[in-house]
């Protein structure tokens, strides 16, 4: 009986327990009863979730990530504990998959994210922003539930809500190491609001001041149907169509030229009905989006770079709504036995030019509007330290932000830098 689960003994318990109340004598197990409740504890054991069932396999993954920031905004300082913001903040995986016929397979995703405070939605007045997935409460949202169907000759086909072609498709082709901490979306900053050289808040957050979150203009999973091609001499491709007509296409190659390891990615996505590619903006226009990543790394020497570009055009608007430019270099070896350590710098810029704004009181109470444009810049520099015999990462970085805001009447609107100080972690399983 030792071979079978807790889970599958606690239940043969009580099925034992049925059997013995309806029987003449608790203490007669004779004739053909402990041939049946092993028949059904091994009925029991076939369904029990331990690595799947017996047809279908079950696997956990996932992470926890934390952050420690300082961040002083020209009139007031701080110091938050915080998560590293929706879509990157700590979530538990489940994943399997089954064998259909050879070559083909069924599986599923679950993915779960657990937040306790959004670093997307935390401000001066919010030191635990509620988080983004579950719609203004912080807990356990689903981040993404899809099924799929693969074909090692002919592709994968998901439907459900999933990440989609162009979903981080220039942040993800990044090797460096430095992915988390450093990358083009405004995860630690974007709800801050900007403050005027006077000390008065404006209305508009930093994420807005670039639009699109920075460069983060279709971040989130959707309700779609995606397909994904095999990958033939490091080249594949993806499509994906949500709903309100949400559609879009990526590619992308990965590969080695000699000494150097190379990886990029392009990706277009259009919707026709509702402006979803830019969450900073409101307009109920269609929009286009296109990004571009690319990454290439000296495998001797560690040395790296890194650059994406993002633009995105909005129907009827009249002007270009957001370009944002990033680049981001260092160099990645392996110092000291605990693992890989990945030093780095990165400069940014974000515009957005189809900005209605205004200022408000130390309330966040609105006091007067104007409409005009923003762009941020920010640079910064940063260290992490792999440890390879935890899966962990940890990191600590410095950036600098400076947001120029310009109304279209009365000119440029004098600002004051942000800055913030990051110590952070994140440790997979």
């Amino acid at each position: 009986m030792n071979k079978y689960s807790l889970s599958a003994l606690m239940a043969a318990g009580l099925v034992a327990g049925s059997l013995s109340a309806g029987s003449a004598s608790a203490a007669d197990l004779g004739g053909n009863c402990c041939a049946d409740l092993e028949e059904r504890i091994a009925e029991l054991e076939a369904t029990t979730a331990r690595k799947g069932n017996r047809k279908v396999s079950l696997t956990i993954s996932g992470w926890v990530g934390q952050q420690v920031t300082w961040w002083d905004d020209g009139t007031e300082s701080n110091v938050y504990v915080h998560d590293l913001g929706t879509t990157l903040a700590s979530h538990v995986k489940f994943t399997g998959q089954a064998t259909i016929l050879p070559g083909w397979t069924a599986g599923y995703v679950l993915h779960l994210e657990a937040v306790g405070s959004d670093s997307l939605t935390t401000n001066q007045f919010t030191p635990d922003g509620p988080s983004v997935l579950t719609g203004g409460t912080n807990g356990v949202g689903t981040l993404q539930s899809f099924w799929f169907l693969k074909s090692d000759q002919l592709g994968k086909v998901s439907v459900g809500k999933q990440s989609q072609a162009s979903d981080n498709t220039a942040i993800l082709v990044d090797g460096s190491g430095s992915l988390v901490p450093a990358n083009w979306v405004s995860f630690d900053v974007n709800s801050f609001f900007v403050r005027t050289s006077g000390g008065a808040f404006t209305d508009v957050t930093l994420g807005a001041a670039g639009g699109c979150v920075w460069g983060d203009c279709n971040g989130l999973p959707t309700n779609s149907v995606r397909y994904d091609s095999p990958t033939f001499g490091g080249f594949s491709v993806s499509a994906s169509w949500g709903e309100d007509d949400f559609w879009d296409v990526a590619a992308r190659y990965a590969g080695e030229w000699a000494d150097f390891k190379v990886s990029g990615a392009v990706a277009y996505s259009e919707s026709s009905e509702f402006n979803r590619n830019s969450p900073n903006m409101v307009q109920p226009f269609g929009s286009q989006y296109l990004q571009v990543g690319l990454y290439a790394e000296h495998i001797p020497t560690g040395l790296f770079a890194y650059g994406a570009y993002g633009h995105l055009d909005i129907d009827d608007s009249g002007v270009d709504a957001n370009e944002t430019f990033y680049v981001k270099g260092g160099i990645r070896q392996r110092w000291n036995p605990l693992g890989h350590t990945v030093l780095y710098g990165e400069y940014e810029r974000a515009e957005n030019n189809g900005l209605v704004a205004g200022f408000i009181d130390d309330g966040g109470v609105p006091v007067t509007t104007f409409t005009g444009e923003s762009h941020i810049s920010m640079w910064g520099l940063g260290v992490v330290q792999e440890i390879d015999a935890a899966a962990m990462s940890l990191w600590v970085k410095y950036r600098h932000i400076d947001a120029d805001l310009r109304d279209f009447e009365t000119g440029g609107i004098p600002t004051d830098s942000f800055q913030y100080v990051g110590m952070g972690a994140l440790i997979n399983f």
